[in-house]
Formats: structure tokens, sequence, C-alpha cells
């Protein structure tokens, strides 16, 4: 594993890229993945209680898109989760 991570630095710094994803989640991934779920859910909460502030339909109506967007990117970091725990590689 080591030297997985090892070759996959070497590849990085020689200006290659990384063809599949590591197969393990250090903290910091953890940390990250975790930041990009809660931004997501954040923005889709203010999204759609700004669209239910606004006057103006239109306006509105780009808000909640923008909010169903944000839950959509939600949904899919979630099931990229699902899927790579379901065969293992997640540690």
């Amino acid at each position: 594993m080591q030297q997985q991570q090892q070759q996959q630095q070497q590849s990085v710094n020689q200006g290659h890229v990384m063809t599949e994803p590591p197969t393990v989640v250090t903290t910091k991934d953890h940390l990250y993945i975790n930041d990009m779920l809660s931004w997501n859910l954040l923005a889709m909460k203010k999204a759609h209680a700004f669209a239910s502030q606004c006057s103006d339909q239109q306006i509105s109506q780009a808000l909640e898109q923008a909010g169903r967007m944000h839950y959509d990117h939600y949904q899919k970091i979630l099931g990229h989760l699902q899927t790579q725990g379901q065969q293992g590689t997640i540690q």
C-alpha cells in the first residue's frame, strides 16, 4: 500500500495524471469529503430559504433550481461513497 502511494506521488511529481483513485481514504480525504457534503447541503438549504422569501417568480425558480443542483451533487457524492464502500475499497 505504501508502495502504491509512493508510485502515485512520483507520478504526480513527474506531471502524470492519476488514472484511478487510491484504494485508501486518508483522514484528510475523509475531512474534505465531509466538508463537500456539508457545503452542498448548506447551499441547498440556503437556496430554498431564499427562494421562499423571494417575490420575483423567476428568481425564486432559479434559486430552487440551484438548490436542486446542490442536492443532486450531495446525492452523487453519497452514491460514489456507497458504491466504493460496498466494494470494500474505503478503509
